[in-house]
């Protein structure tokens, strides 16, 4: 017998050996094991250790479409969870399970929990975060809005267009550093100036290995350099020498989606809409008002 009925039955015998388990998947696909027992515990292919001091308060469930929840606290640790991963949102969203297992088999195990990481907050060697249940996604807005820009994400399901078609990807590498949140870049390849404004930025080697930044603006520069300035700072350093991928951006309007993306039957706003100057249009007044004919 193994699984949620295991288990149960291994607590109706009155000798009990369970501990609390969690499991963590960030969004770079890195997981990571924890409980609450004093030794090790190792299932589905992942090992949770007890050096984490992870803790969880009182699961709050319900039958309802009212949000699970709950606050977990850990240990910052060098080698597990740093604080200045955290601070870069690399736990942002995180995957979370919780499970109650036996300790001692760990085939008889339920499944308690499952949600992502809310806000995170750190320090004195402590992180507390706060735990969404899948519920939460039920308290999202749902249906169309009625605009002239594109709602579609560049590449999402609802836009299809595939960003691994030549000219809408560059690799590059980070020449200098500059300020509010720029950074020199060197490309291989020429792209029209501001090809890549209201685009992506992600970063593939050096500390902020795996962060992502929105473009704000991109000024061609000589000798195949592009000045590319970001809306945020990066959660990590960025040095001189990191490799850089560069992807184009959209400002969403009808013509770019047209010429620049040719992908306008995919286009998902509504270009034709009146504006509200519109609703103010009202009739011009006669200065005739007998009704007689005009001669």
């Amino acid at each position: 017998m193994s699984g949620s009925r295991g288990l149960l039955a291994h607590l109706k015998s009155g000798h009990s050996t369970v501990a609390n388990a969690w499991a963590v998947r960030r969004r770079d696909g890195l997981r990571l094991g924890f409980t609450d027992h004093d030794c090790a515990v190792e299932f589905d292919g992942l090992e949770f250790l007890p050096s984490s001091g992870m803790t969880a308060s009182a699961l709050q469930l319900g039958n309802g479409l009212a949000v699970d929840n709950a606050e977990a606290m850990g240990v910052l640790q060098d080698a597990r969870i740093r604080a200045d991963d955290i601070a870069a949102g690399r736990y942002d969203g995180a995957e979370v399970e919780i499970w109650r297992v036996n300790w001692a088999n760990p085939e008889e195990r339920h499944l308690r929990f499952c949600g992502h990481f809310g806000e995170i907050r750190h320090g004195d060697g402590a992180f507390y975060v706060e735990l969404r249940g899948l519920s939460e996604a039920l308290n999202r807005p749902v249906g169309r809005v009625y605009q002239k820009p594109c709602p579609a994400v560049l590449g999402d399901a609802a836009c299809g267009f595939d960003l691994s078609r030549d000219g809408f990807k560059a690799v590059g590498q980070v020449v200098a550093l500059g300020a509010d949140h720029s950074l020199q870049v060197a490309l291989a390849g020429s792209f029209e100036a501001g090809w890549f404004a209201r685009g992506v930025l992600e970063v593939e080697s050096g500390a902020a290995l795996g962060l992502r930044g929105v473009i704000k603006h991109d000024v061609a520069l000589d000798g195949g350099q592009r000045q590319i300035g970001l809306w945020a700072e990066l959660g990590a350093d960025v040095a001189p020498g990191d490799q850089v991928i560069l992807v184009a951006g959209c400002d969403k309007r009808v013509e770019t989606c047209r010429f620049k993306f040719d992908n306008l039957l995919n286009f998902q706003g509504f270009p034709d809409i009146p504006s509200e100057d519109w609703m103010l249009v009202h009739p011009a007044r006669s200065a005739d008002l007998t009704g007689g004919s005009r001669r």
